[in-house]
């Protein structure tokens, strides 16, 4: 069940507050979910940093099979995954100018 990055990150952001507004039993409980919630976190960074380096790359003129090929995928599906967000960050781009 693929989710946009901005679902990720809307994710991470909630369970980051629900896990401040906890108030665990024990020390001991807290330790699993300090780790949880940081795994989430970095997952929501890493994937924020992959898009970044997909719209690099195509700024670049870097093929969608190349960009598939390190994104262990096909061309075809990287360019239906990232190709709207790349188009949207040229606009902004171009807007900014």
């Amino acid at each position: 069940m693929p989710r946009s990055l901005k679902d990720i990150i809307a994710h991470a952001d909630e369970l980051a507050d629900r896990f401040e507004q906890m108030e665990p039993g024990t020390p001991k409980d807290i330790e699993p979910l300090r780790r949880l919630a940081t795994a989430v976190t970095e997952e929501a960074e890493a994937r924020s940093r992959i898009v970044e380096s997909v719209v690099y790359a195509r700024r670049c003129h870097t093929s969608w099979t190349t960009i598939g090929a390190v994104l262990g995928t096909s061309g075809e599906s990287a360019r239906q995954r990232y190709a709207a967000i790349v188009s949207e960050r040229e606009k902004d781009s171009a807007d900014s100018s």
